[in-house]
């Protein structure tokens, strides 16, 4: 540990999905020099094996767990500034996307210390990916929104309604305690979504460990997916037309001008 009369560099790494070879290249460059790395919890171990020569100071946050307070994470990396010359903050999927970013580049910059934020790969894209099937598509879904439940100063009481946008395609991250309740609202607004609507649900998206669930909005409003759950790893879970195979085998064969085809098999 050494002392410099200039702060040391932080940089806002994004982990990706999991799979420790969808990191950037430029992500992997930056943990093979690091001084030190604040990780976070759903950071995989195969990830931590790219830094061997770092200080690995985990400081991640799990829903019922003990946590690492933001503003102590936050003092922790203007600290490291002081001591070291190269430090990363390693975070799951993209920094800038349900990360808590801005509140550390905020401290940061407050401190004098020079802040770089590295793109990852977010588990919604990883996982559009592992299923075949886009999030959108031609005449079906034009617009994708990425939510998450977790609050970090406030609880919604037992009765609150949860707040879901409009968008043809939804995907919730961290939201597997409210999966019935999400799908009976969506059903009873009768907007975009259905009993019959698709979902797919993916566990550990990228990873060796993956799993998933496909079904419909009306069997999560029933709570089929409830025992499914792994509650040690993390859970998205995708809504949508967009994600119906058929729809996407209907619009290949329409592509190819198939018009025959199309109406002997779906009519």
């Amino acid at each position: 540990m050494t002392s410099h009369s200039s702060p040391g560099k932080v940089y806002l790494v994004g982990a990706g999905p999991g799979a420790a070879d969808l990191i950037t290249v430029r992500g992997a460059k930056l943990l093979a020099k690091a001084d030190i790395v604040f990780h976070d919890a759903l950071v995989e171990p195969e990830m931590l094996d790219l830094c061997p020569q770092a200080i690995k100071v985990p400081v991640g946050k799990r829903c019922g767990k003990l946590s690492s307070a933001q503003h102590f994470i936050n003092k922790r990396l203007v600290d490291a500034a002081k001591q070291y010359k190269t430090i990363v903050r390693l975070k799951g999927g993209d920094p800038m996307l349900f990360g808590r970013a801005d509140e550390e580049i905020q401290s940061l910059s407050k401190a004098g210390v020079e802040v770089e934020v590295v793109p990852g790969i977010t588990a919604a894209l990883a996982g559009a990916a592992s299923i075949g099937q886009s999030l959108t598509l031609r005449g079906v879904s034009r617009s994708v929104a990425f939510i998450t439940l977790a609050q970090a100063t406030e609880k919604r009481g037992e009765g609150q309604p949860i707040s879901n946008p409009s968008a043809d395609t939804l995907v919730y991250y961290m939201g597997r305690k409210d999966t019935a309740k999400i799908a009976h609202q969506l059903i009873d607004e009768q907007r975009d979504h259905h009993a019959n609507t698709p979902v797919h649900i993916l566990e550990a998206v990228s990873t060796k460990r993956e799993r998933q669930w496909s079904s419909t909005l009306g069997e999560l409003a029933l709570g089929k997916a409830d025992s499914w759950f792994d509650s040690s790893s993390p859970a998205l879970i995708m809504i949508g037309e967009a994600l119906r195979e058929k729809i996407v085998e209907n619009h290949l064969l329409i592509d190819r001008g198939d018009d025959a085809e199309y109406q002997k098999r779906f009519g």
